[in-house]
């Protein structure tokens, strides 16, 4: 069974990768797939955020990681994908992501939504917030990653 977990990963945090590890533990096949909107302004590249990711899960050999500029159904339908993989750390993630869901199905009925909570301890853990505590010059330990620290930090110097 295949599955993608679709997301902008601006940066990976500790919640994402939590998500991931869990997720390729459930399906045969795990597909990341790093948004890259034309619309939003990132702080790190695509091509930077699957890199980083890569490397955070180059022990699973069930997971890979693509760049995606399209609408995620017509990604998922070229790719043969019918199940997406969202986490959800309380009721405004919910909301929203519930919300997205029943746009996905409304455009492709085949599409199935699973939604998978953070672990407890990564209920907090933002990506809008991580980048301000590192423009901060923050301590991210426990947030992310220390390889996308390293990278926050020589982004904010």
């Amino acid at each position: 069974m295949k599955a993608a977990f679709p997301g902008s990963f601006d940066p990976p945090t500790s919640g994402h990768i939590n998500i991931i590890q869990r997720a390729a533990a459930i399906f045969d096949e795990l597909l990341i797939v790093v948004a890259e909107n034309k619309q939003k302004k990132y702080l790190f590249s695509a091509e930077e955020r699957a890199s980083m990711i890569r490397e955070l899960v180059k022990d699973r050999k069930n997971v890979s990681v693509v760049t995606c500029d399209c609408l995620i159904v017509d990604f998922l339908r070229k790719k043969d994908i019918k199940l997406l993989v969202r986490g959800v750390r309380g009721l405004e993630d919910f909301s929203y992501e519930f919300e997205l869901s029943m746009m996905n199905k409304a455009i492709d009925p085949e599409i199935e939504t699973i939604f998978m909570t953070t672990d407890p301890e990564y209920f907090v853990i933002r990506s809008s917030s991580i980048k301000e505590l590192a423009a901060f010059n923050g301590d991210l330990h426990g947030m992310v990653p220390s390889l996308v620290a390293k990278a926050l930090k020589e982004k904010y110097n």
